[in-house]
């Protein structure tokens, strides 16, 4: 099928967490292209999301903008309620919204983990949760978060971090056993990506990272995506509570 006769498919909505750039605009931008309408949430950056739904809808697909932090449980409610009146439901639920900060456990405060604890891991619970009513009236559902290569490595710079995205992975497996068998649940963990959040590292240290990736390079945004659109599709139906290492081999288990 075309992507020209996927737009011509009017399929439920996908909401998309932390979605106005980097992979979760990608994604946003392949679901879309796949026929769905897509809820792309925003913190503070209106004019990146407005100029993706316009950029979206350009090319034939619908979505809409909806600004709220993750990290509230009514303001994810609101999110998921605007997604699902405007589409008519929700199928996928894409939990990409990230916090990402160097500190040592040292430097860190107790309002730094919170608020990487509630972005990076309730967030995920909270998005499901709203939407669950939703995704158990489709045929069948599609729940996918984005992890990361830190859920497994630690991370010196990072606990706060780390830790919630193993935490994800806890809840990825918990949602796939008690949503089984029609709403599946998977992880995608990205490793060096090229998005705002590692920019500075490859900036300042792109050589010495790729020298250890036996790919040489860092994933494109669309790589990632493309993952997670298979992840959300009909056909990825037999595959639940796993999380799938993107990371060009450098961290193998």
């Amino acid at each position: 099928m075309t992507t020209k006769d996927h737009l011509s498919v009017n399929l439920p909505g996908a909401v998309i967490t932390g979605s106005s750039r980097g992979i979760g605009a990608a994604i946003a931008r392949r679901l879309a292209a796949a026929g769905y309408g897509v809820g792309i949430n925003y913190l503070e950056r209106a004019d990146q999301a407005d100029a993706l739904v316009h950029e979206i809808e350009g090319a034939g697909g619908r979505a809409i903008a909806i600004q709220g932090d993750v990290a509230d449980y009514g303001q994810v409610c609101t999110l998921v309620e605007r997604t699902a009146d405007h589409f008519g439901g929700i199928r996928i639920v894409i939990n990409n919204a990230g916090f990402s900060q160097h500190r040592t456990v040292d430097e860190m405060t107790i309002e730094d983990w919170n608020r990487a604890i509630a972005v990076n891991l309730s967030s995920a619970l909270y998005t499901v949760k709203a939407a669950l009513t939703y995704l158990k009236a489709e045929p069948w559902g599609r729940i996918v978060s984005i992890c990361s290569l830190r859920a497994m490595t630690g991370s010196t710079h990072g606990a706060h971090y780390a830790a919630a995205k193993a935490g994800l992975i806890g809840l990825t497996k918990s949602l796939a056993l008690e949503l089984a068998p029609t709403i599946t649940a998977n992880a995608v963990s990205p490793g060096y990506t090229k998005t705002s959040m590692t920019a500075a590292a490859l900036a300042a240290s792109g050589d010495a990272i790729y020298a250890k990736i036996p790919a040489h390079r860092a994933a494109e945004p669309d790589e990632i995506a493309a993952l997670v659109t298979f992840l959300a599709s009909e056909e990825a139906g037999y595959i639940t509570g796993e999380t799938i290492n993107a990371n060009g081999g450098i961290y193998m288990r």
